[in-house]
């Protein structure tokens, strides 16, 4: 189609609006309900453009393009119709933009300047809307100022998938509100005060604690989950202020997750660790940095002395950067131990020297939109990974087919095709169920080891959608790589993966989960179980807290107490650390170091400290250094993180080398009999999955931060004489926890979920095994 926009000629696509045409000429139409990942509302009418031949202005945002169309944005009428259409928006508008949280970033604040007037021919009293209580992230304080655009309504409707903001009444009486007093709980909702063009929702952690103008911009990149969120990080006198999203329209579109957003309010809490810690006499006392480091190394040296290398084990965060990771791995070699790991949630490591390659998503983050039908396997996919989960929702609204394998029947909120959940025992059977139906429907021979498989119509459902379409993909998630039998699974999506001509990837837990492999942080010795199962002399722990991110709590902590030395380089003082530890490093947040993460895609994105170090925190990479020169060790002559990151990556890759989810040497064929007894299902909960998170004090009064209960289906607690709401004590091993007893039906039968990574399930062993529920 060819249209004229002011005198220039553009051409677009058919089904394109005049908005669109005239974003892609670079022509400016005013504007407060349209937002280009929202559907067309048409209801703010300050779009109002003239077009040649229609009796009267037309909104630019809902308006067709026709072929030789004239379009006037500036016109006589259409600036007289947009003023118009600014005096109506003014009418109730409350007169306080200087003590607007909004001011200077508000849109309708900036309009007004071009195309309000200046003075209002409106008399009456104002209309007063109250303030509503939406929960700890979101302030709806100002409602009086909110212009009805609706972005909000329809961001939770099309964009995070539920519905929890509405238009009650009518005319002038009409108003934004949650639904009977509820509170905002899903966790994309931060973006919703991005989306508001004035000042009625607002940031609540962030509100009057500074103005736009007073904070300076930096470019940085998320450590918390996979996707690798581009982020710009607002700053004012050397401390993080804000944290809002940076657009990347290959990576996280405009949006980021609420863990995104707040944790940042972790970055200046009174648990950060600013001085170095050794333990003497049992307390542990703070030191110069010439002191602990010079303590270290001769500490390790000892230890390697008295009972070899392999008595010292290094156990990393996959939150961790590049550089720190791969500093870590080299420092532990160095002193003679293969024991070296990034995987602390990981239980199955029989994969380990089988793979293909460096495992990944399979395909990069920008081509999902264009699948034909997706498989997760083993995720609770909206809290583990909130932008992957967007991502598949807008691609089942187009015409995508998304099943879900898992171990819960949490509502994703996605029109899904098929979903199945069942016990954690029971996973590989149900994928293998997957594999055989979809081998009979190509007629293939049937994979060793699953002629006695039964595919139920669930299972069906989902092979014939992978089948019959041309593009598929089969992604792994969190749960399913801390399985018991990881590369079981591992096998059998690989597969089925042949079989449909799928692809199959990792969706990844944590920033660096490719990253780790990249760096080589992997052990040729003892991996991140065996080195709690059988206890070392020496731990090297960096930014991990093992009470809270093993797979086995109980097992590591055992292991960290009887240990010689514990080392943990940490942003924090607190925690279970003040037990265990010997000495305390104080190493710096992303925000105050330079590093790259690779993100499942395997991007590589490189970013800068946007503050400088808290106290006497330091770059972990730089501590590492120094404990490498320290020890005499050979290559840890680095003067800047990117030298260490271009021995790891090559300069100007964008992209790692090298990934591959080929599996090889790894039996499809089906275990012996699952377990007898309750199987425990272990969530990560959402703000408790890593160490900024957990200390974000906005993030830990949401309903995701309540504390865990003992969830089981009504049969499962009648079967053990429990009630909802009766506190019963939770075994496992040689720990117990007292939780409270919920009735939840999206739990598998014979299962019981109990959440990990939180301080009153620690003392429990296992995230998937064998567990004992009684009446406490």
């Amino acid at each position: 189609m060819e249209i004229e926009i002011d005198g220039k000629v553009v051409q677009v696509p058919d089904g394109s609006t005049i908005m669109d045409a005239a974003q892609q000429l670079g022509a400016y139409i005013p504007h407060f309900c349209y937002h280009k990942k929202l559907s067309i509302a048409a209801n703010c009418r300050m779009c109002l453009v003239q077009v040649e031949k229609a009796p009267k202005p037309l909104p630019a945002c809902a308006t067709p393009v026709t072929n030789g169309m004239k379009v006037f944005t500036h016109s006589e009428l259409a600036v007289k119709a947009q003023k118009g259409v600014m005096e109506f928006l003014l009418i109730n508008h409350p007169l306080d933009c200087p003590i607007c949280d909004q001011g200077g970033e508000c849109q309708l604040q900036d309009l007004a300047v071009g195309y309000g007037g200046s003075a209002s021919r409106y008399q009456e009293g104002k209309r007063v809307v109250f303030h509503k209580d939406v929960g700890p992230l979101i302030s709806m304080q100002e409602m009086a100022r909110c212009i009805h655009c609706t972005r909000c309504v329809r961001f939770g409707q099309e964009i995070a998938g539920v519905m929890e903001l509405g238009m009650a009444n009518r005319n002038m009486h009409a108003e934004i509100m949650t639904f009977v007093g509820r509170s905002i709980d899903s966790e994309l909702s931060g973006n919703m005060i991005d989306l508001c063009p004035v000042g009625a929702l607002t940031s609540r952690p962030f509100r009057y604690s500074a103005r736009s103008w007073e904070l300076s911009r930096r470019k940085s990149i998320s450590p918390h989950d996979s996707i690798g969120a581009n982020l710009t990080v607002q700053i004012k006198n050397n401390v993080v202020m804000r944290v809002l999203p940076r657009e990347n329209e290959d990576v996280n579109e405009c949006w980021i997750s609420d863990k995104e957003r707040f944790s940042y309010e972790a970055l200046n809490s009174p648990a950060r660790l600013t001085r170095p810690m050794i333990r003497v006499d049992g307390a542990l006392r703070e030191v110069e940095w010439n002191v602990a480091l010079d303590y270290v190394a001769h500490a390790l040296k000892d230890i390697g002395k008295a009972g070899g290398g392999e008595s010292l084990a290094a156990l990393a965060s996959p939150h961790a950067t590049l550089e720190e990771l791969y500093l870590l791995q080299k420092l532990t070699r160095g002193l003679g131990s293969g024991s070296v790991d990034f995987r602390p949630r990981r239980r199955d490591f029989s994969a380990d020297g089988k793979l293909g390659g460096t495992p990944w998503l399979g395909l990069r983050l920008a081509e999902i939109k264009d699948l034909d039908a997706a498989l997760v396997v083993g995720s609770f996919l909206r809290k583990d990974h909130p932008l992957f989960a967007q991502r598949l929702r807008q691609l089942a609204k187009k015409w995508g087919k998304v099943s879900l394998l898992s171990l819960g029947s949490d509502d994703p909120l996605i029109k899904l095709h098929a979903q199945l959940a069942v016990a954690p025992a029971e996973l590989p059977l149900a994928l293998a169920a997957i594999v055989k139906a979809a081998a009979q429907l190509k007629s293939e021979p049937v994979p060793a080891g699953l002629e006695a498989v039964e595919p139920c119509a669930s299972s069906q459902a989902i092979a014939q959608s992978l089948v019959g379409g041309t593009r598929s993909a089969i992604f792994l998630g969190n749960a399913a790589e801390q399985h018991p039998q990881a590369a079981r699974l591992h096998a059998l999506a690989a597969e089925l993966a042949k079989l449909t001509g799928a692809s199959c990837g990792f969706i990844g837990e944590a920033a660096n989960s490719v990253g780790g492999h990249v760096a080589k942080a992997l052990p040729s010795a003892l991996n991140a179980y065996e080195m709690f199962a059988q206890p070392r002399q020496g731990y090297i722990l960096l930014g991990v807290e093992p009470e809270l991110d093993c797979h086995n709590p109980q097992q590591a902590l055992a292991a960290l107490k009887a240990a010689a030395l514990v080392v943990m380089l940490t942003p924090f003082s607190d925690g279970a650390a003040a037990d265990y530890a010997d000495v305390l490093l104080p190493i710096t947040p992303f925000t105050e170091t330079s590093g790259s993460f690779v993100n499942t895609e395997g991007r590589v994105q490189s970013f800068n400290g946007v503050v400088r170090p808290m106290g006497d925190a330091r770059p972990g990479w730089k501590v590492l250094r120094v404990l490498g020169n320290l020890l005499a060790l050979p290559g840890f002559d680095y003067g800047s993180s990117e030298q260490v990151r271009q021995e790891v990556v090559p300069a100007g890759e964008d992209f790692v080398s090298g990934l591959a989810n080929t599996i090889s040497g790894v039996p499809c064929a089906l275990p012996a009999e699952p377990p007898a007894g309750l199987q425990r299902v272990a969530d990560v909960p959402i703000y408790s999955a890593d160490p900024l998170a957990r200390r974000a004090p906005a993030l830990q009064k949401t309903h995701d931060a309540a504390a865990p209960a003992a969830r089981m289906r009504a049969d499962t607690l009648a079967t053990l004489g429990v009630g909802d709401g009766i506190p019963v004590r939770v075994r496992q091993g040689e720990g117990e926890a007292v939780l409270t007893a919920r009735a939840d039906e999206t739990v598998p039968p014979g299962c019981v979920r109990v959440a990990a990574a939180h301080q009153s399930t620690a003392a429990l062993g296992d995230m998937f095994g064998s567990i004992n529920v009684e009446r406490a």
